[in-house]
């Protein structure tokens, strides 16, 4: 009970897949799978376990919206873009890496993750999108790695616990979208 099992070939989460699946507690998705589109797991409500493949490189818009049994995700070294509000709502997750590979950082991407307490943004990523972590309540630090030029505006909006952030040479600018 609450847990999903794949047979061999799929390479994609569909759109909406298990969206609203409130009793779904754990999934491993299978190693052919290179996408979890918009809204595959969203408002998952009790899931708490998932296992990403190294295969899956992008993470689509709502993905995991609202799975708020999620407390630690590892994203795999092949993830190049995390899609906007794909993160959004999950309000137990407490430890997320982000991978060297990652390039994009969508909006609003871990708004309201209010149990995470610290990020380490890869210098991968060119620039960090408005409100990625808007009302992190518990986020405490931040590091930015060389290689990171921009975040916009609002990046760290209401993160009122921040107590220190660690900004590269290579910054050159926050700005308004």
């Amino acid at each position: 009970k609450g847990v999903i099992l794949f047979d061999k070939g799929i390479t994609s989460i569909v759109p909406w897949a298990f969206s609203g699946c409130s009793t779904l507690t754990s999934i491993s998705i299978p190693q052919e799978v290179t996408n979890i589109n918009d809204f595959a797991f969203y408002q998952c409500s009790s899931l708490a376990d998932i296992t990403i493949p190294s295969s899956v490189d992008t993470i689509g818009s709502y993905a995991f919206n609202y799975c708020t049994a999620l407390k630690n995700i590892q994203l795999p070294d092949s993830l190049t873009a995390i899609m906007v509000n794909a993160f959004y709502g999950c309000s137990s997750l407490e430890g997320i890496n982000l991978p060297g590979s990652l390039k994009n950082i969508g909006g609003r991407s871990f708004y309201d993750c209010t149990s995470l307490k610290s990020i380490e943004i890869p210098g991968s990523v060119a620039h960090i999108n408005q409100k990625a972590f808007c009302h992190c309540t518990s986020l405490e630090n931040v590091k930015i790695n060389e290689g990171v030029k921009v975040f916009f505006e609002g990046a760290f909006n209401a993160c009122t616990s921040l107590k220190s952030i660690e900004l590269p040479s290579t910054m050159t600018s926050i700005q308004k979208n």
